[in-house]
């Protein structure tokens, strides 16, 4: 994935998480939801025009149209209120297809950084199918928490590094990536069950302790 639209995905993970835990409406999320989803599926349409046939770079490609529908996939939804089961089941074929791509960033590409990146994607695009997918709205404040941070690790931190030449890929650093990204998914969780109301929290059997 480019620099630069690394960097967007950053941003508009940050405001989608915004979104879920309630501090950005909908609409307004929907509009950066539009612009980063049409660079995520015009940009990768160029480089497959120009690829030639290289293998690497259609594949460096391909990923990004996960992406690229993904926000435009929000942003419908935001604008129009459509439910939002199909987005959730389609970020149950995103997490798989991220799962497939990490393994490959650790396996042919030789970038144990981005591995880790990629299945932290597909970590949160899991928490998102069980979200919308299968209705688990007691995930919605943990979601957007993780979503958060995850927008910063996996996106405008490494974003940056890479457009100042800085970037370096080994295994310590993909541990510490590694270190993050679970650090952010516990402290999501946490923020989460704080962010429920106690009543929904008895509903959904979340907690049943009086405390």
């Amino acid at each position: 994935m480019s620099s630069v639209g690394l960097l967007y995905v950053g941003a508009v993970l940050f405001i989608n998480g915004l979104m879920l835990i309630g501090v950005v409406p909908g609409k307004s999320a929907a509009i950066l939801n539009f612009f980063v989803g049409v660079m995520q599926v015009v940009f990768p349409t160029i480089i497959l025009i120009q690829a030639n046939n290289d293998l690497p770079t259609i594949f460096g490609a391909a990923g990004l149209y996960l992406f690229g529908f993904t926000y435009l996939y929000v942003g419908i939804l935001q604008v129009t209120g459509v439910s939002g089961e199909g987005l959730g089941w389609f970020s149950l074929f995103v997490s798989a297809c991220a799962v497939v791509i990490g393994a490959l960033q650790f396996t042919l590409v030789g970038d144990p950084v981005f591995g880790v990146i990629w299945l932290t994607w597909a970590v949160l695009w899991f928490l998102f199918f069980l979200l919308l997918g299968l209705g688990r709205e007691s995930l919605t404040y943990a979601t957007g928490w993780f979503t958060i941070f995850v927008a910063h690790i996996t996106g405008t931190i490494p974003a940056f590094f890479l457009l100042v030449g800085r970037y370096d890929t080994n295994a310590g650093l993909a541990l510490l990536v590694t270190v993050a990204a679970v650090a952010a998914l516990v402290a999501g969780l946490f923020l989460g069950r704080k962010g429920i109301p106690r009543g929904k929290r008895s509903e959904e059997g979340a907690a049943v302790s009086p405390a």
